[in-house]
């Protein structure tokens, strides 16, 4: 595992030169991208302090000369903390801003510092920060290149973990090719407290944010960081629904609450490379949908800030709806825990099929499938269905998987919090399962292509047997030129593709339980191409130009 450095302000140093002493200051060497952490101490002491000090933030100036505002936060007795990412190579400053002027600690303190290149051979710092682009379906590193998401939710991981239990799971998902973990940074209705019998905050109408929660927290972020991956916190869980929906803080916190603690929470990481899941479970349409996006605004809407989604609840698309809000970057679904005609229909023929070119160009990414072993009925090829679906219903960007036992971080003897399916295996049982697997095969099969050039092709199929039989739906991808064409049957049966250009093909089955290739048959005809699958199992079609 190679770390990340967390640096701290060294602001003076002294040097003797010909008998004088002289005071200088001392520019610090901070790798590009990693955490830089400056530290002050408040001159004046607050009865409340994130309540009484409305503002505390610096303006961080890059060699370019780009102003980045950056939120601090307090960190418990007059301890106040300003955490940044810098992502230019060479000299950078900063001056801080303090709401209370008189506050000589906070105020107008300034300094610089000397980022340099990152050594690590870690993507994550290798190719920079994840950013979207605009005019883009997927994400991507500061330099250009393509992030294809590949997640584990893991809600409760961070709150429950022991360090050992965190290392592990950190350790298999990077060795099974994921790149990004999606957890939970407040209690809620899944875990009503951390491992510490600690809370994030109490309160409604007014709350008291407690520092010690989140310095426990700030070292599983680290870690997920230091393995390589991307951290992807949940700020408000928001479930409006359910046993223990008093615990979602994205639902029953008023909005100035809910942005005071998202506030919080997103200068709490800022510093991480991380992707933010504003609110979690959440139905962000109807009557909710001016809260969530005066939420968004005024958490986002001017400060310097990595990429923003809403995770919504089962089975609902908000693209639409939120297609001109400036501060969302990618399009999050959730298609919910199903193998039902009305889910796979969802995915295959909804929203996200028929509209994903209709809004500006995001990342359109499944953040929540099927959960294997979830009501003791979700198998792995269940997973395997709704996460290839997901992936080929709009121009590729990513896939998240989830086990029943892994959310909520279920160890043995212990049962799922507030939740109608109780009873789970353990999470350490949960991450080798198959479908846990078999979604690190789908990752690393995508990586294969330029995938981010891919795009649903659906035009080419002759005849769609999904509309008979819900569930033996066959999806296609395609390079706009047809030199790659991919197609997945979730069923064996006779594939009839168009070939407009009456290209020649190699062509392979890939199996996605196995990981492995095949040499596939064509029967080439004027304009089309014909193959027949009779395999046990869903497989995918390469098709690559000769």
């Amino acid at each position: 595992m190679e770390s990340t450095r967390l640096y701290l302000p060294l602001l003076t140093t002294t040097v003797f030169l010909f008998g004088w002493i002289l005071v200088v200051n001392a520019q610090e060497d901070i790798p590009q991208w990693d955490k830089y952490e400056l530290t002050f101490n408040s001159t004046v002491s607050y009865d409340d302090p994130v309540y009484q000090v409305k503002d505390f933030s610096a303006v961080f100036t890059s060699p370019t000369g780009r102003a980045l505002r950056v939120n601090g936060f307090w960190d418990g007795n007059s301890t106040w903390k300003i955490r940044f990412a810098p992502d230019e190579i060479g000299t950078w400053n900063y001056l801080t801003t303090c709401s209370d002027t008189l506050n000589q600690g906070l105020h107008q303190k300034s300094g610089t510092f000397n980022c340099v290149k990152n050594p690590s051979q870690l993507a994550l710092y290798r190719h920079g920060t994840i950013s979207h682009r605009p005019g883009n379906y997927y994400l991507t590193h500061q330099d250009g290149t393509p992030f294809f998401w590949a997640a584990c939710t893991a809600w409760n991981g961070a709150l429950k973990s022991t360090d050992r239990e965190w290392h592990k799971y950190l350790r298999h998902r990077v060795d099974h090719n994921y790149n990004t973990i999606q957890f939970v940074t407040t209690q809620w209705r899944g875990a009503d407290q951390n491992s510490q019998g600690q809370k994030a905050y109490q309160g409604s109408g007014k709350i008291t944010i407690n520092p010690e929660f989140f310095q426990h927290l700030d070292k599983k972020v680290d870690e997920i960081n230091e393995y390589g991956l991307l951290a992807a916190p949940v700020v408000l869980w928001a479930l409006p629904r359910g046993e223990g929906r008093e615990l979602s803080p994205g639902y029953h916190l008023p909005v100035d609450e809910a942005v005071l603690l998202a506030k919080y929470i997103v200068a709490r990481y800022g510093g991480n490379q991380v992707v933010w899941l504003l609110g979690g479970d959440g139905q962000y349409y109807g009557e909710l949908e001016d809260r969530w996006k005066t939420i968004g605004r005024r958490v986002f809407g001017n400060i310097h800030h990595a990429p923003v989604c809403l995770h919504p609840h089962g089975r609902s698309w908000i693209g639409d709806l939120y297609a001109e809000e400036e501060w969302m970057d990618i399009v999050c679904y959730q298609s919910s825990h199903s193998n039902s005609a009305g889910t796979v229909d969802w995915i295959n023929k909804g929203p996200i099929a028929s509209r994903w070119d209709k809004i500006p160009p995001r990342p359109i990414i499944n953040m929540e499938p099927n959960y294997e072993e979830i009501h003791f009925t979700i198998t792995a090829e269940d997973v395997r269905n709704a996460s290839y679906w997901s992936v080929f219903a709009t121009p590729p960007s990513g896939i998240t998987y989830g086990a029943n036992g892994v959310w909520p971080w279920i160890r043995e003897g212990e049962l799922i919090l507030n939740h109608r399916q109780t009873e789970a295996s353990t999470w350490e049982k949960s991450i080798d399962f198959p479908g846990s697997i078999q979604i690190g095969y789908l990752a690393k099969f995508m990586e294969q292509f330029d995938w981010w050039k891919l795009k649903p092709a659906q035009q080419l199929l002759v005849h769609q047997p999904g509309e008979e039989v819900y569930n033996e739906f066959i999806s296609l991808l395609s390079y706009d030129d047809y030199s790659t064409i991919l197609a997945y049957l979730p069923q064996d049966g006779q594939l009839q593709i168009r070939n407009p250009l009456n290209l020649s093909y190699q062509a392979r089955w890939f199996n996605p339980v196995t990981n492995q290739y095949q040499q596939a048959n064509l029967d080439l005809k004027e304009g089309f191409i014909e193959v027949v699958s009779n395999f046990q199992n869903d497989m995918l079609l390469v098709l690559i130009k000769n």
